[in-house]
């Protein structure tokens, strides 16, 4: 795997025009921290430290500024989606696995924007309470199931788009202990029209629950027994399930893409100029990719949409697949099929994961390519509580 550095960064817009929408208070307390994460993100504000080659006929000397390990930083994910992966390895059962995701209507928009975590919650609840339905039910599966739920909150665009992207195993564990795959052996999960229909009642019955209590505010108020005639019902909400995955490494590659994936990537950005951004984006409507052009202003507006309010979690487990019952639940699973677990990779280190992803070794002198570098210096930044002088564990190789 190779890594080419993008043309222009997130940190580059941040760092050239947030002020103007500080200034017309445009900004939350929570935006405005990791604006100032990702603009100071391996620069000389987060510190750095100092590697040398310990092969006494190079002594290369590397300096790298430390990243600001925001989840929200186009640059800081790579290695910890990698460690996420390769714990969900160790839950992979050999069956098919569906991609599901589940969509709101853009009328529900400025709910989202005035109560994320209550609406988050809600988006959550209604998707796992649909999947959870329609496993019990005995003319679709018959069987408690299970669901890995990814919160986007974007579309191409970085427009607003709440989301959520499921995996689900293509059958469930019967009240006998046994595992019961889905429909025609499980290359059919359940009917995505019957599945879009059952979320949106549920996702409403929602909204009027939380109406009642005073938690959100509905502009326009729901008939309890005439809910089909409420606005939100007027547009078709959005389920979407995508054939099976058979290979259990696609599944874990697959979720991969979508766990740490931040509103929009380096990459994508075509040019900074004149205050206008232009970057790619690719519309499915149409099935067409070209690039959009936005005031810089609008443009870090729209990706201040999705900062996610402290400590959200945006990566849930759900069923045979939550914390709480994975661990008797897959056993009970790979005992029916009789299937051995995957092999652990815990406690694996980044620099372990960096030799898989890229093929050597990140403390490879890139000089000499035969000497080890070593750390000589290490400064932080003050604001951090770390002192600023410096560290010094290796210098006894200076010595020889």
């Amino acid at each position: 795997m190779s890594y080419n550095k993008p043309r222009f960064e997130v940190a580059d817009i941040i760092r050239g025009y947030r002020h103007a929408l500080e200034e017309k208070g445009k900004l939350t307390g929570q935006q405005k921290k990791v604006f100032t994460n990702l603009a100071q993100c391996r620069t000389a504000a987060l510190g750095y430290h100092k590697d040398q080659c310990d092969n006494p006929q190079c002594r290369y000397i590397h300096v790298s500024y430390n990243s600001c390990r925001d989840r929200h930083c186009p640059k800081c994910n790579g290695i910890k989606r990698e460690k996420w992966v390769c714990m969900r390895e160790e839950d992979l059962l050999p069956v098919k696995y569906f991609h599901v995701v589940f969509t709101v209507t853009d009328k529900v928009n400025p709910l989202f924007l005035t109560q994320p975590v209550k609406m988050y919650n809600l988006l959550f609840s209604s998707a796992w309470e649909t999947i959870r339905k329609f496993g019990l039910d005995h003319k679709h599966l018959g069987a408690q199931t299970g669901m890995i739920a990814v919160l986007h909150t974007w579309g191409q665009n970085i427009a607003l788009h709440p989301h959520v992207h499921c995996i689900i195993p293509a059958g469930g564990i019967t009240k006998n202990g046994k595992w019961r795959n889905t429909r025609q052996k499980g290359k059919y999960l359940f009917p995505v029209k019957a599945l879009s229909k059952v979320f949106r009642g549920i996702f409403c019955d929602g909204l009027i629950a939380l109406n009642k209590k005073g938690e959100i505010n509905l502009e326009q108020k729901f008939d309890p027994q005439k809910k089909y005639l409420h606005p939100f019902y007027k547009k078709k909400w959005v389920v979407y399930a995508k054939l099976p995955m058979h290979n259990p490494m696609q599944v874990v590659n697959y979720i991969g893409r979508y766990t740490h994936r931040i509103a929009i990537s380096n990459h994508r950005i075509r040019d900074i100029s004149q205050g206008r951004i232009k970057f790619s984006w690719f519309n499915y409507r149409r099935s067409k990719a070209s690039v959009m052009e936005l005031p810089a202003e609008d443009f870090l507006l729209r990706f201040s949409l999705h900062v996610l309010p402290h400590g959200y979690m945006k990566i849930r487990h759900y069923g045979i697949l939550s914390s709480r019952k994975k661990s008797v639940a897959l056993n009970l699973a790979r005992e029916s099929l009789k299937a051995e677990p995957p092999a652990s990779k815990k406690g694996m280190s980044w620099q372990e994961l960096f030799i898989i992803l890229y093929g050597r070794d990140p403390s490879t002198c890139p000089v000499c390519k035969k000497g080890k570098m070593v750390v000589i210096e290490s400064v932080y930044p003050k604001s951090r509580g770390s002192p600023r002088e410096r560290l010094q564990p290796n210098y006894h190789f200076l010595q020889q």
